[in-house]
């Protein structure tokens, strides 16, 4: 018997994310920002912390400063690129932690059910807080730092992976190729590893562009009440808390790191909803 896999190949992949162009709007928003965060080192025209106390609240346009200084003489711009560099930074991180725990406890509960009812309780009370709450309170607990909002983060994901890798394993027990695996007395370890978890692939990258840009408005709370990265440091999320005080004389303190945060999760949004159309099995039935 032949077993048939459920997800599009790479070509038709990448086809379908060509031919939409919101999402290729997004990707490519997406990808000019993660450049200039990996290249801050060389784009920025100072160091995140460098002050010029001769220089402070310079509007924008100012010569040697195209975005402004802040209370301190800090350059805008600077800031801006090592912050959305440690956002990106927690986002990655957070997806990874995300991940690791989420993945290996869904597909336990999709191919057993008597762990199905434990991990299923637990999803469900963890869903019953508000993820902010959860990685608020998670952060409180463990203190202020870049590695505690990583875990805060991670950890208050975790249900969402779970809810969905779950989903996907159920939805692929009932197929006809792991059928076949199991009458031929395959294992259940491997059945999840060779015929489960490849075909839950797709789900699983389009939750991880969910939970991204979640992750970093989540980074950006947490710094902004002194959770996440701690000042001096720079953090769009720091970067705000600073501008609360000043935003009567100088607003674009705010506008800026505010916009930028809005400009990665609704590209990371309209990237991940391509990325989903593009690898949703149904849409091989209906242009066969």
């Amino acid at each position: 018997m032949t077993t048939t896999t459920t997800y599009a190949g790479p070509s038709t992949w990448w086809r379908r994310m060509r031919s939409n162009r919101t999402a290729m709007a997004g990707g490519t928003i997406l990808g000019i920002v993660v450049l200039a965060a990996v290249l801050a080192p060389v784009l920025a025209p100072y160091g995140p912390t460098t002050t010029h106390f001769d220089a402070p609240f310079q509007r924008p346009g100012t010569i040697g400063f195209p975005l402004g200084t802040d209370n301190l003489g800090r350059d805008t711009l600077s800031r801006m690129l090592y912050g959305a560099r440690a956002s990106l930074q927690v986002g990655v991180l957070s997806v990874l932690v995300a991940t690791v725990v989420g993945v290996p406890l869904g597909l336990i509960a999709g191919s057993w059910r008597w762990a199905d009812a434990l991990v299923s309780r637990f999803t469900d009370v963890a869903l019953a807080f508000p993820f902010l709450i959860l990685a608020v309170g998670l952060a409180a607990i463990r203190g202020a730092s870049l590695s505690n909002a990583v875990l805060a983060l991670g950890i208050a994901h975790v249900p969402q992976m779970i809810r969905v890798v779950r989903g996907e394993a159920l939805r692929l027990r009932t197929t006809d190729f792991v059928a076949a695996a199991v009458t031929m007395n395959a294992s259940s370890l491997r059945v999840m590893g060779r015929h489960i978890l490849p075909n839950a692939l797709s789900a699983i990258i389009v939750q991880a562009t969910i939970i991204m840009p979640s992750a970093v408005l989540g980074e950006a709370v947490l710094s902004f009440l002194g959770l996440g990265i701690q000042p001096p440091e720079a953090s769009l999320g720091v970067m705000l808390s600073d501008a609360q005080q000043y935003l009567a004389q100088d607003a674009w303190l705010g506008v800026f790191p505010g916009a930028l945060i809005a400009i990665i999760c609704l590209s990371f949004n309209l990237f991940g909803d391509g990325l989903r159309d593009s690898l949703d099995p149904a849409n091989d039935e209906r242009t066969s």
